[in-house]
């Protein structure tokens, strides 16, 4: 085995200091998050936990200035990695990083100890335990990049399947047999019915206070309508233990007493319904109404 003998041209390398290798780990991560980033609404979008580092605040600049040097022309990237706290700097930043530092504030909440912002490209943001959380951190941070990422849509301009509550208020008044207060009332004074029937009066207090009530109607308000009357509740009524119930609901209008009949009719209680006009309604009719009995206080408050 013969052996050549080294060229007294070949100069050794100069030797490798701990910056060097800090920088090539910051450029070996930052290609692979630009090559392995998703594209969504025209946003280059990644995420990569690391290990800690001694300077974890020069380490991440490092690797913000690779991905930035890279060209890409709209991106935000996510390192997560451990390390002490940063101070806070209210330094203003792109719209891009001003969305997801208040998302991964909200994501992690109670966490975060501080945010160094840059005026340029990009911010610091010191999370408690970021990575220690098993499954949850590096997900929780791909929902803000996607979420960031998303164009702002026109606030002006309604969301596609949305509906407006004129339209909404007539599809479900479509699936109603609504009643007059005329014909409420006799229903209510039929010596005999098929199921059990009970007027409902869903008006806060304050309404009912000022406005009066109606004789032998039940009082129960709208945050807990359903739970009073479905069955399966645990909070339900002692009387709320069929399906069959006829449920007369009404407000003082007759607009909000509509979607909570369709509400109890999506529970199972088919002959929920409401009564056209509410209370006002009925009033005028001159049915049988509770006169309420202002003081001296509120009638004065009312001159």
């Amino acid at each position: 085995m013969t052996i050549s003998p080294i060229s007294p041209d070949l100069k050794p390398l100069p030797p490798r200091t701990l910056a060097d290798v800090r920088d090539q780990v910051a450029q070996e991560i930052a290609a692979r998050m630009v090559n392995k980033a998703e594209l969504l609404d025209g946003v280059k979008i990644s995420v990569m936990m690391t290990f800690s580092k001694r300077d974890d605040v020069g380490f991440l600049q490092q690797i913000a200035k690779a991905i930035k040097d890279s060209s890409i022309p709209d991106f935000l990237f996510v390192v997560a990695t451990t390390g002490p706290p940063v101070s806070s700097n209210p330094a203003l930043y792109t719209s891009l990083v001003i969305g997801s530092t208040l998302l991964t504030s909200a994501k992690f909440i109670g966490r975060v100890h501080g945010v160094q912002n840059e005026p340029t490209f990009y911010c610091i943001i010191s999370v408690k335990e970021i990575g220690y959380t098993s499954g949850y951190d590096e997900a929780a941070l791909w929902d803000v990049v996607r979420k960031s990422a998303l164009r702002p849509i026109d606030p002006l301009v309604p969301p596609p399947g949305s509906q407006g509550v004129d339209k909404l208020l007539l599809e479900v008044r479509a699936k109603l047999q609504r009643l007059k207060p005329t014909e409420a009332h006799e229903e209510l004074r039929e010596p005999e019915v098929g199921a059990p029937t009970f007027l409902v009066d869903i008006r806060p207090a304050a309404q009912r206070d000022q406005e009066g009530g109606i004789t032998g109607s039940l009082v129960i308000e709208r945050n807990v309508l359903e739970w009073k009357f479905d069955p399966r509740s645990a909070s339900r009524l002692n009387i709320a233990d069929r399906y069959d119930l006829r449920i007369i609901v009404f407000c003082q209008d007759g607009d909000a007493s509509s979607l909570a009949a369709y509400s109890l009719q999506r529970l199972g209680l088919l002959n929920a319904t409401d009564m056209i006009g509410g209370y006002r309604a009925w009033r005028d009719a001159r049915l049988p109404i509770d006169i309420p009995i202002r003081t001296a206080r509120s009638a004065l408050s009312l001159s």
